[in-house]
């Protein structure tokens, strides 16, 4: 695993806090266990991938977890790096599974994308940003 922080705000330990956060966000994932992930949000936590329709609040979120958990039984998350910058954590990730759920055609994955955090009051995810290549990700799903 790569692990890039850049420092653009307080300390080392701003720099530690996050790093860790960011690597349990990622065994949240790979725990199979959508509440898990969900937990790192804020109660009101939003999370939009590639400009879709937003997940708002721990229960949509366990939901749009639990849809990649269940299509990808085998995925597993792995965090490529963590860039800080101001206010803003930049979470950069790598996804990989077989498409074995109900309804899956067993065709691999491996994409790549990231997710832009603004945290809360409280160290939680308020609002996420997710952004992958569609395109690469319905051809692999696809298997062309």
């Amino acid at each position: 695993m790569a692990l890039i922080l850049i420092q653009c705000k307080d300390s080392t330990s701003e720099q530690e806090k996050m790093e860790e956060f960011a690597q349990n966000y990622t065994a949240a994932w790979n725990s199979k266990d959508p509440q898990k992930m969900a937990s790192f949000y804020a109660e009101d936590g939003v999370l939009i991938v590639n400009g879709g329709t937003p997940a708002i609040g721990r229960q949509q979120l366990a939901k749009t977890a639990e849809s990649y958990m269940t299509a990808f039984p085998d995925m597993e998350l792995v965090m490529d790096s963590l860039v800080i910058d101001s206010d803003t954590y930049r979470y950069y990730w790598t996804f990989k599974g077989t498409n074995t759920g109900p309804g899956g055609n067993g065709n691999r994955v491996n994409f790549s994308g990231f997710e832009e955090w603004n945290l809360n009051e409280d160290g939680l995810v308020q609002r996420s940003i997710g952004t992958y290549d569609l395109d690469d990700y319905l051809r692999q799903v696809r298997g062309e």
